[in-house]
């Protein structure tokens, strides 16, 4: 397979025999210091089994936001060699953002305690960049930018809400409360908007019913468990 793309945690494959695309889920999880965060833009370590585990989760997720009428980017998963089919979309290096909750990198940067409740829920989107530290984007830059349509940047939003309701009932069920999450979206020739890259605790971050925020590792874990 042809390497289109090399993530953090996750290598984008172009098969050229078939013409479809893979994602191969890594075992590396990002943080910093030793410390596992889903929101951290480094690498902070490696955990065998992490990448297998990644993509059952994330093939669970997937198949319920389809359920629900929520299109996404998958199509099927190879879990014993950690892949993942998805369909050939255009991604614009964009994350939409929903916080129910204050917490990480939005307390850092607006100085507020931790937990503050947002109703409604806050929203926002970032540019995908390390190197700037994932800045603020607004609709009039995606478009100026050539990254989304006019109407993309709303639609995005559109399907962040609609993700973040399944999201949050899928795991209240397993008694965790969701605190905030980040998703990706691509489109197709036609415009049509998808949820992409992966549904997993790589992407969310929650709290147990003893008030404990797990990390990546142990939520992925617990929640391997429960579906």
């Amino acid at each position: 397979m042809k390497q289109l793309y090399d993530g953090k945690t996750k290598t984008v494959l172009l098969d050229e025999a078939t013409g479809v695309v893979n994602l191969f889920f890594k075992d590396s999880a990002t943080g910093e210091n030793g410390v596992f965060d889903p929101g951290s833009n480094s690498v902070g370590g490696s955990v065998e089994g992490k990448g297998k585990i990644g993509l059952k989760i994330s093939k669970h997720f997937f198949e319920i936001m389809e359920k629900n009428g929520i299109p996404t980017h998958y199509l099927a998963a190879d879990i014993d060699q950690n892949l993942m089919q998805v369909r050939k979309l255009t991604v614009p290096k964009l994350e939409f953002v929903l916080r129910y909750f204050t917490a990480g990198s939005m307390c850092r940067r607006f100085d507020l305690e931790e937990g503050i409740v947002f109703n409604p829920p806050y929203t926002e989107v970032t540019l995908k960049s390390d190197a700037q530290g994932d800045p603020l984007i607004s609709e009039r830059l995606c478009i100026m930018k050539g990254m989304l349509a006019p109407g993309q940047y709303d639609e995005g939003l559109k399907i962040l809400a609609q993700v973040g309701e399944v999201l949050k009932k899928e795991l209240a069920q397993m008694d965790l409360t969701l605190i905030d999450f980040k998703i990706e979206v691509g489109y197709d020739e036609n415009g049509k908007m998808y949820v992409v890259d992966e549904i997993t605790p790589d992407i969310w971050r929650v709290r147990d019913k003893n008030g404990n925020i797990p990390n990546q590792i142990d939520c992925a874990k617990m929640i391997l468990e429960k579906i």
